[in-house]
């Protein structure tokens, strides 16, 4: 069974390519581009643009980095939610596309799902705490009956999107990440003096409104090099306050911790503490499939293929607020 999974939630339209042979996955291709504003944030008829320009490229290249043409492709995965409109909209119309003129399967896949399971699979988690960490996404979930159930999750803003607002508005970026560190922890590795800054734990759950309004004011007083590192530490330590509940909650064994902000070295290095503190295996996703890919989409499209999840394409709309736990997980059951 060979699947192409389409990704184009957000900044980046990708394609990967997955084939299960005899019981054996491989990804045989992983290609994206990533749309980087030039001043300011990003403008959903931005991303569009950028999505439709670069999709026939992007597919191209992942099958001839595969090896293969479009008719040895199985099935064609799609993430039609969560994300923004407009860039959804790009995806799902080529997926559509591609299974109409060649008369393939379409897989829908759920784009925090696909994440959680690139990252199970790239890491050989079995039935672990999950940790998925995004521009959009703050959520701390595990697998119970049948799907994967929200224990915390941010109440506002995402962390990944809070760190992103907060170096725009402060001049440090764009770019946001220079040779895979986000320009906060390049900023913060300058100081280790901490300034008081909101903390917001609420039972399972946290606040980063509050946190990023209170450090923009106390730019204006304190050195940015302080600011960033009192942001930093608080932003972490929330999340793994509320992530020590859930271990204590739940008694889970393994830690994974996915999406683009697993990438953060700070984050990981507080994290090799907790996995110290508590005895537990903390597994972090690799890098290449940490930020938003293509192949995650493929490997969740061909876990959901074998147990017959196709969508017709009529009835393939997009979803920008599709949450991960509405998503049925028969492969899982």
């Amino acid at each position: 069974m060979i699947v192409l999974g389409i990704e184009s939630t957000a900044h980046t339209f990708g394609v990967g390519i997955v084939k299960e042979d005899k019981s054996e996955v491989k990804i045989l291709s992983n290609v994206k581009d990533t749309f980087v504003p030039k001043e300011g944030g990003m403008k959903p008829s931005d991303l569009g643009k950028h999505h439709s320009e670069k999709a026939p490229e992007i597919v191209k290249l992942a099958l001839d980095k595969a090896g293969i043409s479009i008719n040895n492709v199985d099935y064609i995965a799609v993430a039609l939610g969560p994300g923004i409109g407009p860039a959804l909209r790009v995806g799902a119309t080529v997926a559509r596309a591609l299974a109409l003129a060649f008369n393939k399967k379409l897989v829908p896949v759920n784009h925090g799902i696909a994440h959680i399971e690139i990252g199970r699979f790239t890491t050989n988690s079995v039935d672990p705490l999950i940790l998925y960490l995004s521009g959009g996404n703050t959520i701390i979930t595990v697998f119970v009956d049948g799907k994967y159930r929200v224990f915390g999750e941010t109440l506002d803003i995402a962390l990944g999107n809070m760190m992103d607002t907060f170096v725009r508005e402060v001049g440090l970026a764009p770019p946001y990440v220079v040779n895979g560190v986000h320009q906060i922890d390049i900023c913060a590795e300058k100081s280790e003096n901490y300034i008081k800054l909101p903390y917001v734990v609420k039972g399972q759950d946290i606040s980063y409104s509050g946190l990023l309004t209170a450090a923009l004011k106390a730019v204006k007083q304190e050195k940015l090099e302080d600011v960033c590192y009192s942001l930093r530490e608080n932003a972490f330590d929330m999340l793994l306050e509320a992530t020590e509940r859930a271990l204590a909650l739940t008694a889970k064994k393994e830690l994974l911790i996915v999406g683009g902000v697993a990438a953060s070295v700070s984050l990981k290095e507080k994290l090799r503490r907790l996995e110290e503190e508590w005895e537990i295996k903390v597994k972090i996703v690799p890098p290449e499939y940490s930020g938003d890919n293509g192949a995650m989409i493929a490997y969740t499209g061909l876990l959901a293929a074998k147990m017959g999840v196709t969508i017709p394409i009529e009835d393939s709309r997009v979803r920008p607020r599709w949450r991960i736990d509405k998503v049925d997980i028969p492969w899982r059951s």
